[in-house]
């Protein structure tokens, strides 16, 4: 049975790589080609090109990872829904429409910032309730994402595609080129400037939040995306994945001090704000256990594990 992996950056690479070790057979799609990969050329948003690569390869199983992130959405916002909402609607339909199995689709636990003022302190559900008008998405990304679930949950509930989604909680992980999350442009500018020994100027506002913070390990987001595609009997179709713990800036700082113990970096001051500018703070972490109950899924790594590998100096 051959499983499609649609998005070649570091969680569909990861993800891969744990396929074809355990004897898989994987085929990786991208829209253009990854150095020292074997990738079939695919834009998801072009439902015919989709449609050809899973006659031609045989495919039976998708595990959707390609997005466009808040940057690039910012920039280009029509570009972004068109990979965002329309790719992952081709892949349902794709889905749909050659009787494939399981799909699993790449989600974000954006989507429910927009609820953090009227939260209490509990761990925050999957089902968390949001005013469709006063909280409505904070940026053009979580509307995206929003869309994708609720268009995931409607293909399953409508047409019985078997669909798993999936949200991260702020990855981390070593990220080639330019980094273009909010978590792995703030090591990158907290490693340059301990290695330029530099003070570290944190006047960026989508770089700073108050109160706390999750982060995921990208290997953690891969280890999920394999238990979902593997879970036995999944009922609530959506899951956080997510360690559980959540962090200051101030904990994130001296978690890449143990890396670099010259970096001199302070947070900013207080702003009022949440994570990558949203407009509301952090409640509580979220409810994990679904995860776990359902699909048998649980982090492995801790802050320091992720900040280590991703901020560890090239050997």
């Amino acid at each position: 049975m051959t499983t499609l992996v649609i998005g070649a950056g570091l969680i569909g690479r990861l993800t891969a790589d744990l396929l074809t070790a355990r004897g898989d057979s994987v085929v990786l799609a991208d829209i253009r080609p990854a150095p020292g990969r074997d990738v079939a050329l695919c834009d998801v948003s072009d439902a015919t090109a989709l449609d050809a690569l899973v006659t031609t390869r045989g495919i039976r199983r998708i595990i959707h990872t390609a997005a466009m992130l808040s940057t690039g959405i910012r920039e280009n916002p029509v570009r972004g829904v068109q990979v965002n909402v329309m790719g992952t609607t081709n892949v349902l339909d794709c889905a749909r429409r050659h009787g494939l199995g399981r799909i699993v689709i790449a989600s974000s636990s954006t989507v429910g910032y927009t609820g953090f003022a009227t939260h209490g302190p509990t761990p925050i559900e999957e089902d968390q309730p949001l005013r469709q008008i006063s909280d409505r998405p904070a940026s053009i990304y979580a509307a995206t994402k929003i869309a994708a679930e609720h268009l995931g949950l409607l293909w399953h509930d409508l047409y019985g595609v078997d669909t798993i989604l999936l949200r991260y909680a702020a990855v981390i992980g070593p990220e080639p080129g330019i980094p273009s999350s909010v978590p792995g442009r703030l090591i990158a500018k907290l490693t340059e400037g301990a290695r330029a020994g530099t003070r570290v100027a944190l006047d960026d506002r989508f770089m700073a939040w108050d109160g706390r913070e999750e982060f995921v390990d990208a290997r953690d987001c891969a280890h999920a995306n394999l238990a979902a595609l593997d879970a036995p009997a999944p009922i609530q179709r959506i899951y956080h994945i997510a360690p559980g713990t959540w962090h200051t800036m101030a904990e994130f700082i001296d978690a890449v001090r143990k890396v670099f113990p010259t970096l001199d970096a302070e947070p900013p001051p207080e702003t009022g704000r949440g994570f990558a500018g949203f407009p509301h703070i952090r409640p509580a972490p979220s409810d994990t256990s679904a995860a776990e109950r359902e699909l048998g899924f649980s982090c492995r790594h801790s802050l320091a594990d992720m900040i280590a590998a991703a901020s560890a100096p090239a050997v």
